[in-house]
């Protein structure tokens, strides 16, 4: 049977392919007794169920042989495997069904119970952390005993055709599937400025969130079309419509070839103005796309990602090596590393912080300052790196003065350490500062007396102006990047920073959409700062522009106070 689903389209594009569902991560364990006469059978199940999750981790270990993350990989998989064959998890659960004739679910969760209380008793922190690893390696061997897939093997090399279907999937899950080539992500949840949806945007590939029932809706292997740009999933269609978007995928695959002829471009306005085109990036090896796509930057390093898919701290030295590959990497251009921003739908295992509302909590500059330790070996590593090329630091989430001077005098203590050491590094290191909190915002002048540069992260000025939690899909339609106060907000900020000569780019989502760039351009702005995807879109938007013909519908849309009115004018600038 055919029908259509509706979502958010988190970025544009169509796929066409088969679904591969993505299994919750909590499972409902059920209890029963086994006959005497089925207990050997049930023992069997249990110990197949072992074998087979063996052999997933075996399959992990083999596809993640390369990247400078994979030492660490390895180590955590090794890890599953000791989990795997402790006799308290796995013999000692033969024992308890043959004792108790309960089920083989029921069994390994009470002896996971077991070796959770022993780690409760280790008395170093770092250790007793491990039992997160002992969930992740149960939960493996219950999707398998429920029939659940438990490992999402990558795409065979001749089919790119899966479409990854998942109720939710966090930033850090969005970043393993990197390297399993999916063409494309269904999510149940999420909004369209959610981290997630931002991960999923970096990767070129049709995305769509706010599915709401899709994962329930879809099973394995059903033919899907998956429409980005619209927000729309086509289950099971018929031929004719297959004929219809695979014509409309063609089309949309030659356009961006035609594209990329616009690369070693200047970009300028029609009228001469020169303008810049960063990249947004996570990880080292992204450095790649940002050479395809022609940036004369990277406008902002997600630091924050070396932290997700693990529970340990990058050291200064792993850090260091990541800064400095991607600095080498850019020969020179600038690069811009946020310091870690943390908190929110980014988890992390950092000291012993818990808050009701993550996103008004202990996060980025905050939790930084907090953990001072943590903090400093990262301003070290970058310090050290800068020595490789024009690095950038960037800080995240300011507030108020007294964050800012803590900052500074943290990164100047950093200094201080790398010189009774006699260690290299930068000594005119560039640190600017993000503005996302309307507090910032209001009081910009104010951190631009002590920064070098500026950098708006539109998302969560959005969010927090508007009191709006991007993530959440039941009010994704009330964030609004047209509401009067967010307009005025960013010509307040881009206007002080353009009387002050100080340079002022935006790196939040609205950079990427050409739907915003010419009121971008009007506004004054003169750095954007997007994924690789997007800058050569954005770029020919900027080299039809004509500033002349755009500055005054700017300035009525900065004047007007109705929302029809202004999507009126932004479609006026637009045509």
């Amino acid at each position: 049977m055919s029908f259509i689903l509706h979502g958010v389209g988190a970025s544009e594009g169509i796929a066409i392919g088969h679904a591969h569902l993505a299994s919750p991560a909590a499972l409902d364990v059920p209890h029963y007794l086994i006959p005497k006469t089925q207990i050997d059978k049930e023992i069997v199940r249990l110990n197949n169920a072992f074998t087979i999750v063996r052999k997933e981790l075996e399959k992990l270990q083999s596809t993640a042989n390369q990247g400078p993350t994979f030492a660490e990989f390895n180590a955590f998989l090794e890890l599953h495997h000791m989990i795997l064959d402790d006799p308290t998890l796995g013999l000692a659960a033969v024992d308890c069904i043959a004792q108790t004739q309960c089920n083989a679910e029921w069994a390994v969760t009470q002896q996971m119970e077991v070796l959770l209380a022993q780690f409760e008793e280790i008395e170093d922190a770092y250790l007793r952390e491990r039992k997160t690893d002992v969930i992740q390696v149960v939960e493996r061997v219950l999707k398998v005993l429920l029939g659940h897939p438990g490992y999402i093997p990558p795409p065979s090399k001749h089919d790119g055709n899966s479409i990854l279907v998942a109720h939710d999937l966090s930033p850090a899950d969005v970043m393993q599937y990197k390297q399993h080539q999916f063409a494309a992500f269904l999510i149940d949840l999420g909004g369209i400025t959610s981290h997630t949806a931002i991960v999923a945007r970096s990767l070129n590939i049709p995305s769509i969130v706010a599915m709401q029932h899709a994962r329930q809706l879809i099973y394995n292997n059903d033919n899907l079309i998956v429409d980005g740009g619209q927000g729309i999933v086509i289950i099971n269609p018929d031929k004719y419509i297959l004929t219809e978007y695979r014509l409309k995928q063609n089309q949309l695959d030659l356009e961006k070839r035609k594209l990329k002829r616009i690369r070693s471009i200047p970009t300028k306005t029609l009228d001469g103005t020169l303008i810049e085109i960063h990249a947004n990036i996570e990880l080292p090896q992204d450095v790649e796309q940002v050479k395809e796509s022609g940036a004369t930057g990277i406008g902002l390093f997600r630091s924050e990602f070396l932290f997700l898919n693990r529970d340990d701290l990058p050291d200064e030295e792993e850090q260091y090596d990541a800064y400095s590959s991607v600095a080498q990497n850019m020969r020179g251009l600038p690069v811009t590393i946020r310091t870690f921003d943390l908190g929110a739908d980014k988890n992390h295992k950092i000291g012993n912080h818990s808050t009701v509302n993550p996103a008004l909590g202990l996060r980025a500059i905050r939790l930084s300052l907090v953990e001072q330790a943590m903090f400093l070996t990262q301003l070290r590593a970058i310090l050290r790196a800068s020595v490789h090329g024009e690095i950038r630091i960037l800080i995240p989430m300011l507030c108020n003065d007294y964050e800012l001077n803590q900052t500074l005098q943290l990164i100047e203590r950093a200094k201080q350490s790398l010189s009774d050491n006699n260690v290299p590094f930068g000594q005119k290191v560039k640190i600017g500062g993000m503005i996302e909190i309307p507090a910032a915002a209001l009081s910009v002048e104010m951190f631009m007396r002590k920064l070098d540069f500026l950098s708006i992260g539109t998302n969560d000025l959005i969010q927090y102006t508007l009191a709006i939690d991007r993530a959440d899909d039941a009010v994704a339609h009330l964030y609004d990047p047209l509401h009067p106060s967010i307009l005025w907000l960013l010509a307040h900020v881009i206007h002080a920073a353009n009387r002050a000569g100080m340079p002022v780019s935006v790196c939040g989502e609205i950079a990427g959409d050409i739907r915003y760039t010419r009121l971008l351009l009007g506004l004054g702005l003169r750095q954007f700062s997007m994924y690789p995807a997007q800058i050569l879109t954005v770029k020919q938007e900027i080299l039809k522009s004509y500033l002349p013909n755009i500055l005054p519908i700017t300035q009525k849309m900065l004047k007007s106070e109705e929302a029809e009115k202004i999507h009126g004018l932004l479609a006026k600038l637009n045509s």
